[in-house]
């Protein structure tokens, strides 16, 4: 397939093709294109495999489908990604200069394109094309070419309700060093926006060159997007047998709910690609890796703290259980909220207390008027009347983005006040003290029902280390109905509870239909038991149908090396190779480098580690972990001078970088220097003194020096903040016992049993 460009200004050469050969074929119609060499009109033979879906020209889809051709122009999903030009772009380029937060840029057009003039990597005002244009409200982006074929995020963004540049994350990105400056990789779109942003979209890094040759078959998010690469379904067109689903993957028309939302959570997720290039498989997880509910991007009841994009909180949601899908909401073209106001809603929230939308279930719905200020206690038409302002609170992103929450919770500013969560009553009435407002709720509401432990509830219990914290673990473990990105992301906490009750709970999700908590089920499995112990619980998930799983299986199982692995050795030589692929796809990223070096070390291929810690300090050189994991392979390896030079270069250009003195540290540790490493933990634990390890690093570092009381004050003090801290409190019960404080060791296991009565260690006491 030929890979033309959009039109660049005269006389510029394009920086990123573009994959969409098709284009010149538009006005030929859909009978060249059936005639071209590579969609065959004959029919596929019995039992032949048809050839791999292709993407085409979306030209050919609105002959056919012209009504939600007509609904998608203009949509977001149309605008998400196009060329900068007089249509395109909304800002003000008419020579403006801007300063923010001490930053100045001047906006300007030159020979037909839009330019920045903004200090570059080397700190000096330079000259930079605008490309592309992200987005069209409520706020714009702008790409800007440099070398390479790279596409860089500006920090800079445009208001388009104000009509003003600003900055969307502001303190962040001032200067070349901080890893969220526009130069930098976390602003790469090639890597970080564009999948989303455009259909069919290919990275193309040639690690070799270090240059992108990025592709994409359409701008903005496509028909192909969603449904898949059309040239099968045009094949389908001529009645070609042996095409299932009119020729797509999945027929999103007939989907069921899960495969439905997959399908949007390709981008509305946060999640890890898992290789270079549009989804291959038909699940989710055969692509990306989505998060959990993470403490840092969670909050306790599954609201977002960060952007997430609403597959997390959605995924979670009773409506979803209930057979809500995004389309049951959203027009899946245009984009648009079907319905509007509090209509929307009401087609299931209503006095007949009856869902009005075929495929939802309707059980437990009550017959109320939701509508009515004797619900929502609100005046009709103000803040507070919306079913959307109590149940789905919206978090600013980007500084001025305002994104509702889609896990539809319900207000309780009493729980919220005792969990430390954001509350829809207590985010509109800041001003107001929260236990009266707390107060007038329960007079309007009454009391919560306390039948069933509540999820946010429990896991403020078990990640805070309070009594009962196991007990809520495993209720919540033990129910059916518990929502699966919910299970998987209890499943991260098992390894702080440990026993084997734990252990069986782990073992037991191994079987679990939905792959996230397969997926987080091995990392838990992995944890609880050494590798040698391993292999019978994890082996068979080698062969498991979707990739994600395969791969986590195979990582967990390299302490064995695949020799000891019997039966399954080729499976599990399949699945690392499948692990190996992912990272080898994402070269341009340090992360995947040094990924691929940890991998190398651990399966033996000593030869190749160094070789990719080198490459991904050179693709980032300010991603410390990748200094710190060379200087630590140099220092293993008896080059101790070279690892010393590093570390002191690194450390000159970040002098005030924690994770580089808590480094530091660990080297003098190993060449005996005692005093010097105390005092490098000391300095790592001043610059960042939430940080658990630097703190227990310190602890341990000045128990070895002979100061056991200043050791053990630093982990009561690490537990006051972190009380489900395991490692901690044993070191700290092991110094207490070393100190002859026999009372506060029995006081410490009374705690820990309170947290986990089946804590193996409270076996030998």
């Amino acid at each position: 397939m030929s890979k033309p460009h959009p039109t660049n200004p005269p006389g510029r050469r394009p920086i990123v093709p573009v994959l969409a050969g098709l284009l010149l074929l538009a006005g030929l119609g859909l009978w060249l294109y059936l005639a071209g060499t590579d969609a065959p009109s004959k029919a596929v033979a019995p039992g032949a495999e048809p050839r791999p879906a292709r993407f085409v020209d979306e030209a050919a889809c609105a002959g056919c489908h012209g009504q939600q051709a007509k609904d998608w122009q203009g949509s977001h999903h149309q605008l998400a990604l196009r060329v900068a030009d007089d249509t395109s772009v909304l800002a003000d380029f008419d020579d403006a200069p801007v300063q923010i937060e001490g930053q100045a840029s001047r906006f300007f057009r030159r020979d037909g394109a839009f330019w920045v003039n903004t200090p570059g990597a080397d700190g000096k005002p330079a000259d930079f094309r605008v490309a592309y244009v992200i987005g069209v409200a409520p706020l714009q982006q702008y790409l800007l070419e440099l070398p390479g074929g790279r596409l860089q995020a500006f920090s800079l963004a445009w208001d388009l309700e104000r009509g003003a540049w600003f900055k969307p994350y502001p303190g962040q990105g001032m200067e070349i060093h901080d890893p969220e400056h526009w130069m930098r990789p976390q602003q790469n779109a090639n890597a970080q926006c564009m999948d989303c942003h455009s259909t069919g979209f290919q990275r193309g890094f040639d690690p070799a060159s270090g240059r992108f040759d990025s592709h994409w078959s359409s701008l903005g998010v496509g028909c192909q997007a969603c449904h898949g690469p059309a040239s099968r379904h045009l094949q389908w067109l001529e009645n070609t047998s042996g095409l299932r689903n009119a020729g797509f993957a999945v027929d999103l028309a007939r989907a069921d709910r899960i495969a439905s939302l997959e399908t949007c959570a390709r981008c509305h997720a946060r999640r890890t690609p898992l290789g270079d290039g549009p989804p291959q498989g038909r699940r989710l997880m055969d692509d990306y890796l989505p998060s959990t509910l993470t403490r840092e991007l969670y909050e306790l009841d599954g609201k977002a703290r960060e952007d997430v994009y609403q597959y997390g909180p959605f995924a979670q949601s009773r409506m979803f259980a209930k057979g809500v899908r995004c389309s049951t909401c959203h027009a899946p073209h245009r984009g648009n909220l079907k319905v509007t106001g509090n209509g929307l809603c009401l087609q299931c929230h209503n006095p007949e207390g009856k869902a009005r939308i075929a495929g939802v279930d309707g059980q437990g719905l009550k017959a109320k008027d939701y509508d009515s200020p004797t619900h929502h206690h609100h005046r009709p038409g103000q803040a507070g009347a919306q079913c959307i302002d109590c149940h789905m609170p919206a978090r600013r992103f980007m500084g001025i983005d305002n994104r509702h929450d889609h896990g539809f919770s319900l207000p309780d500013p009493a729980r919220a006040l005792r969990l430390g969560t954001t509350d829809a009553c207590l985010g509109c009435h800041a001003d107001r003290n929260g236990d009266l407002l707390a107060e007038q709720f329960r007079r309007w509401y009454g009391e919560a029902p306390s039948a069933a432990p509540r999820y946010d509830e429990s896991l403020w219990l078990i990640r805070n280390g309070r009594p009962g914290a196991s007990r809520a673990l495993f209720q919540h473990l033990a129910s059916e109905g518990l929502p699966a990105i919910r299970r998987a992301t209890l499943l991260a906490e098992l390894p702080h509870y440990p026993s084997e009750r734990a252990l069986a709970a782990a073992a037991r999700d191994l079987n679990h239909p939905a792959p996230l908590v397969r997926e987080s089920a091995v990392r838990a499995v992995a944890a609880l038991v050494p590798p040698e112990q391993r292999r019978n619980l994890l082996a068979p998930l080698l062969s498991d149908p979707i990739r994600a799983v395969r791969i986590g299986a195979a990582r967990e199982l390299l302490g064995l090396r695949a020799t000891g692995l019997g039966n399954y050795e080729s499976a599990w030589s399949e699945a690392i190779g499948e692990y190996e692929a992912a990272l080898l796809s994402q070269q341009d990223r340090a992360e995947a480098n040094l990924a691929l070096a940890q991998l190398y070390q651990a399966n033996g291929r000593a030869d190749a580690v160094e070789g990719r810690l080198r490459t991904a300090v050179q693709r980032d050189p300010e991603h410390l972990p990748a200094q710190v994991a060379l200087v630590q392979w140099l220092d293993n390896n008896y080059r101790w001078d070279e690892g010393r030079a590093l570390l002191e270069q690194a450390l000159a250009g970040h002098p005030r970088s924690a994770l580089l003195r808590h480094a530091n540290g660990v080297m003098l540790l190993r060449r005996g220097d005692l005093p010097a490493a105390t005092r490098a933990f000391a300095e790592a634990v001043e610059l960042e003194p939430s940080n658990k390890v630097y703190d227990y690093s310190y602890a341990v570092a000045l128990h070895d020096s002979g100061q056991l009381e200043a050791a053990c004050h630093r982990l009561e003090a690490l537990l006051e903040r972190d009380p489900a801290n395991r490692e901690a409190r044993l070191a700290l019960i092991s110094y207490w016992r070393e100190a002859g404080q026999i009372q506060k060791v029995q006081a410490l296991l009374a705690e820990l049993e309170q947290q986990n009565p089946d804590d193996p260690e409270l076996r030998r006491e």
